[in-house]
């Protein structure tokens, strides 16, 4: 068996069997850019990634969009309130949501479309639905009528018999039941507008998915992903639309929401003021931190986010980090020198384990807690048999075959995961220590005479090779002082008989902002 998803439409974890063959068309409901982009925005964002780099190592071509809401009630609110137009709100929390990605290491989606550019689209999909009697005007606002369509709540399983305005339902005087949603509302003033067929106005927040998605994946597309608080009203009224629209059904095949991100047992919200701005853990903790934490738990659950979670999940990415610092260390030793011992045996054993059960455990509805578990068996392997040869006690040529096996291995899971875990990836790290080669050789040019290299492996074994030009002149003071200003920036130092070993600081980078907790 392949994937296997679980589908809230039907409530079950069903084997994902795509459209077409080998390909996934995937429709991500993107940010709605008002304000400054938070971790519970960011667990969606990771969510998605990670599934789409998963159906990428199983080998499909994914067609991944994820829209841009930049049309919308919250953003005319916050651009009224500041006395500026909507589009400096727009652009700018925009690039506010594309730094936290990038930070993160979410890939961008392949098509990235905007409401505001798509207007068109809009507007004929609204008169296809008026032609066709699922919607009516009323005094310039468009509504979908919802009694025209016997399956609404098939997702969420609201019934329009039960709901009322104000729960969860937005109120309008002209309604002709409760439950109707707009799908254009009349010009206000100051705010964006567009002429239409029923004047000038603007579409409503759910029409602007179903007009994109179908515009870049079509009818029936495989997988509609987002957030479990858009269960109801937004993914509800997305397919009552679409499918009213297209005459014809699925609207999507799967539909896959994640959890959301908790503080003290309430929803991560700007609304609550309790969240943690993505800049400001960046401040605190590496990009790989944060996603770790993000991706550690099964996306269905919902995830509680409080300073012992991330500095657990801190010492989880530094455990990741030493066993592949700690093999690329014990590979340079050995250089061309190979030989299949019996080290070298059990780590390939291992790799294939963690492969095949990190595998199993993904195509279970993408259970990474329980992939990360097979993750960490292979890590502690690594670790184990790279400490027996840096204590002298295994040839490191022994080791060799297998251990190039099992970092490839956990280099190609963790990359699923979206961790980089190559140390030169944390730039602001990688600066750092490079700053302080350049002073060591400033300060001390008769220990340093070489110039550093380029990547951080390369920068750090430059210094050591100094730090060893002290102590071997029995220089302790300059060695020690070498090594408090390595964990100063970054990079921890532990003297072993046969040599130093080094590893990134368990924080990974000094404070820079205080982001002990959420905003008040």
């Amino acid at each position: 068996m392949g994937l296997r998803l679980h589908n809230t439409l039907t409530k079950r974890v069903e084997e994902l069997v795509t459209r077409e063959a080998g390909k996934a068309a995937i429709y991500v409901c993107g940010p709605t850019v008002y304000d400054v982009t938070h971790l519970g925005h960011m667990r969606a964002a990771v969510v998605f990634d990670v599934l789409r780099r998963y159906l990428e190592f199983r080998g499909y071509q994914v067609m991944h969009v994820q829209n841009v809401t930049d049309v919308e009630d919250k953003i005319i609110a916050r651009a009224q309130a500041e006395g500026v137009p909507t589009d400096a709100i727009t652009v700018r929390y925009l690039e506010d949501y594309r730094q936290a990605s990038r930070a993160l290491n979410v890939m961008p989606p392949h098509v990235e479309p905007h409401a505001s550019q798509h207007i068109p689209e809009m507007i004929e999909m609204i008169k296809k639905l008026v032609e066709g009697g699922y919607a009516y005007d009323a005094e310039g606002d468009v509504y979908f009528d919802v009694s025209r369509l016997p399956q609404y709540g098939k997702l969420s399983g609201q019934l329009p018999g039960e709901l009322r305005a104000g729960a969860r339902v937005e109120p309008g005087e002209h309604k002709r039941h409760p439950a109707d949603f707009a799908v254009w509302k009349h010009a206000k003033p100051g705010e964006p507008n567009w002429d239409s067929p029923w004047g000038r106005g603007r579409p409503g927040w759910h029409i602007e998915c179903s007009a994109m998605s179908l515009k870049y994946l079509g009818m029936g597309f495989d997988i509609h992903g987002g957030g479990d608080d858009l269960i109801f009203p937004h993914h509800e009224n997305e397919i009552a639309q679409s499918e009213a629209y297209a005459a014809t059904q699925p609207f999507a095949r799967y539909w896959v929401h994640n959890a959301m991100v908790m503080v003290r047992g309430e929803k991560m919200s700007k609304s609550l003021h309790n969240y943690i701005a993505v800049a400001d853990a960046l401040g605190r903790f590496p990009a790989d931190v944060i996603r770790y934490a993000l991706a550690a738990v099964h996306y269905r659950k919902p995830m509680e986010v409080d300073e012992a979670r991330l500095q657990d999940a801190a010492k989880a990415v530094d455990r990741l980090r030493i066993a592949l610092a700690s093999a690329e260390t014990i590979l340079a030793r050995a250089g061309s020198r190979s030989t299949d011992g019996p080290a070298s045996r059990l780590l390939r054993k291992a790799a294939e384990s963690a492969r095949t059960a990190f595998t199993a455990a993904m195509d279970d509805d993408l259970n990474t807690s329980s992939g990360l578990a097979a993750v960490f068996e292979l890590a502690a392997e690594m670790n184990r048999v790279t400490d027996q040869v840096l204590k002298g006690g295994t040839d490191a040529t022994e080791t060799t075959p297998g251990l190039r096996e099992a970092r490839e291995a956990l280099r190609t899971i963790t990359a699923i995961l979206g961790l980089r875990l190559d140390s030169a990836a944390d730039e602001d790290l990688a600066r750092r220590v490079r700053d302080l080669a350049v002073s060591l050789r400033q300060e001390a040019a008769q220990l340093f005479s070489e110039q550093p290299g380029q990547t951080l492996d390369e920068i750090v074994a430059f210094i050591l090779a100094g730090r060893e030009q002290a102590r071997a002149k029995r220089d302790f003071a300059t060695a020690d002082r070498i090594r408090t200003r390595m964990a100063e920036a970054g990079i921890l130092v532990d003297d072993l008989p046969t040599g130093p070993k080094w590893r990134i600081a368990t924080d990974g980078r000094r404070p820079t902002a205080d982001a002990s907790g959420p905003r008040a």
